[in-house]
């Protein structure tokens, strides 16, 4: 083979070697398919707002906290305010944590306004 046929293949074979990622073959372009990724989005952890009891909050008050805050009709605001009475604590509600952490620093606020202790707390469900 003459020397000048030699090294033009030569260097159309560096060429092939080092353009890239071997997308452009001798003039032709040859593309890549590349399949599309999917994403899901996961759903936010959820929290727990829970009511403690104590001794000095009157029913009426948390029965009306359960109502406005919590969104809860009259007859399960008042089963919950019993259930956080007997047993010490009680769910008002799952949220996700910004949700939750509102919830929870309302009902502290407009417990220290009317001047009783209630506290509510979160707990990852």
């Amino acid at each position: 083979m003459p020397k000048q046929a030699q090294l033009e293949n030569e260097e159309a074979r560096r060429r092939d070697e080092t353009s890239g990622n071997g997308d452009e073959r001798y003039g032709e372009i040859v593309t890549e398919r590349r399949t599309k990724e999917q994403t899901r989005t996961k759903k936010p952890p959820l929290y727990k707002c829970i009511l403690l009891n104590d001794d000095y909050t009157p029913m009426e008050f948390v029965v009306e906290i359960l109502k406005q805050i919590f969104h809860k009709p009259h007859a399960e605001a008042t089963r919950i305010m019993l259930h956080v009475h007997q047993n010490g604590m009680g769910v008002a509600g799952i949220y996700p944590y910004e949700i939750a952490e509102t919830k929870v620093r309302t009902v502290e606020e407009l417990a220290r306004e009317s001047q009783y202790p209630l506290k509510c707390v979160l707990e990852k469900e």
